[in-house]
């Protein structure tokens, strides 16, 4: 579905936009730096209206006690991780009035305090972005569908580690989540909305 309004109280929420992930150089379609460069002047624009930017990011402990258990083809993600790898990206950090959650699980949702973090703010719509498209902004983008909020995403603020995921979760997942539009589109609606 076409991008159609923002509600007043609207939440940027970015996800896994850190180091190590960032790092990845097979991403497709755009490649890591056009998507934080799309992120960083989304986060911009938000912050120039006064709405809430949400830094998300992904880590474990050293030891793996805290990594996703279950048994998966890729292996578990307890193993070794270069230092600073889950540190957001400098193009996204230094902004005090930002909010950072951290998550041990492919969504933003489950066992963090997001939810917590939107409804104190009377948050009623979510725009999301981030890496990868098909794992962590499809699982938090289904998991924000589920709680309620309206989900707008912006499809050239993320990327995913092949272009066949990516464009399935654009063309086929997410229209039935939400709304989706470019960085430009989301931009302007904003500016619409919220002179």
């Amino acid at each position: 579905m076409a991008l159609s309004t923002l509600d007043p109280r609207t939440a940027l929420v970015l996800i896994d936009l850190q180091n190590g992930v960032v790092g990845n150089p097979a991403l497709a379609p755009y490649p890591a730096a056009e998507v934080v460069e799309r992120a960083g002047e989304l986060a911009d624009a938000f912050r120039g209206h006064g709405l809430p930017v949400i830094l998300v990011r992904v880590t474990f402990a050293a030891d793996g006690a805290d990594a996703v258990p279950g048994r998966i083809d890729g292996g578990s993600h307890a193993r070794t991780w270069p230092e600073g790898w889950d540190v957001i990206v400098d193009e996204l950090a230094g902004h005090p009035e930002d909010i950072t959650v951290i998550k041990r699980n492919w969504g933003a949702f489950h066992g963090t305090d997001l939810d917590l973090h939107l409804r104190r703010r009377g948050i009623t719509q979510i725009v999301l972005g981030g890496i990868a498209t098909s794992i962590g902004v499809e699982s938090s983008a289904r998991a924000a569908h589920e709680h309620g909020y309206h989900v707008t995403l912006a499809t050239d603020a993320m990327s995913d580690l092949d272009a066949d995921t990516h464009r399935n979760s654009v063309e086929r997942i997410f229209p039935r989540l939400g709304e989706t539009g470019t960085t430009a589109e989301v931009i302007e609606l904003l500016a619409k909305t919220r002179p």
